[in-house]
């Protein structure tokens, strides 16, 4: 392990540009994990460096077999470094850090990869213009959660490797695929073609308690305040809505799209599940 004291270290920086923001991550090609609960879950082949504090070491190495087995892959990789406490606050993006961080590979894939992981039935989601990293990174995880195919991203939305995102998500970022997109009409015609029903949620679609869900499918999810833009709409098969009591207009996109992958999932899975 290398030991590093100084802040204008060059790969204490590098951490730093890669908090700053989206361009810095792609450019880079790497996004930040902090935590113990999050690094232990990094895929050994995406793990790219890893820092830690000498308390971190001394308290956690001998308790935790995960976290020892990738230090001793990134010492291999000469990717492990000994940082002091004020360095790891520096490159922290939380108030509280735990003494752990790694940098990961990002990875995008496109939407014929993920038509091609979809199997008889798949099921994806498409996000266009979403903002809230909040309701990115709980999509991303419910979407693992109820077994979607992959996730479909317009250019335009939140970062999926921002910090904020890559919590929320608690560990499915690094398992669930999805591909980001600069030409949606030109992906939504791909998964048209390639037999995929689109359904765009709207107010004045159908119930999804009356609509048979259990042939090939993508739900396309819209801005928090906006909604789907006109051009996406009109791609779109059918509209759908999530039935709502009392005066509550509308769901957020997060529970928007947990509700319908999950009646999905039971409307295709209930005599597996006993849904």
């Amino acid at each position: 392990m290398e030991n590093i004291i100084s802040q204008n270290n060059g790969k204490v920086r590098t951490v730093v540009r890669l908090l700053s923001g989206p361009k810095e991550r792609k450019y880079l090609g790497r996004y930040v994990v902090e935590g113990t609960r999050m690094v232990r879950e990094i895929p050994d082949k995406d793990l790219d460096s890893i820092f830690m504090t000498q308390a971190y070491v001394d308290k956690t190495m001998n308790e935790d077999f995960r976290i020892r087995n990738l230090v001793e892959k990134a010492v291999l990789r000469s990717r492990c470094y000994i940082v002091t406490e004020p360095i790891i606050r520096k490159m922290s993006d939380t108030r509280h850090p735990q003494g752990i961080i790694a940098t990961v590979n990002t990875k995008n894939y496109t939407v014929d990869e993920l038509l091609q992981e979809g199997g008889s039935t798949p099921m994806f989601i498409v996000l266009e213009r979403l903002q809230d990293p909040g309701n990115m990174g709980t999509i991303i995880r419910t979407a693992e959660a109820a077994g979607a195919t992959g996730i479909l991203i317009s250019y335009d939305s939140v970062d999926i490797y921002s910090p904020k995102v890559v919590r929320a998500t608690m560990g499915s970022i690094f398992r669930m695929k999805f591909a980001n997109t600069f030409d949606i009409i030109g992906d939504l015609t791909k998964m048209k073609n390639a037999g995929i029903r689109l359904y765009g949620m709207h107010l004045n679609g159908s119930s999804i308690y009356e609509t048979d869900l259990r042939q090939p499918a993508a739900f396309l999810i819209g801005n928090e305040g906006a909604g789907l833009t006109n051009e996406v709409s009109r791609q779109v098969d059918s509209l759908l809505k999530i039935p709502m009591k009392g005066e509550v207009e509308s769901l957020n996109a997060a529970a928007s799209a947990t509700v319908i992958m999950y009646e999905t999932m039971r409307q295709r899975y209930a005599d597996k599940y006993n849904m």
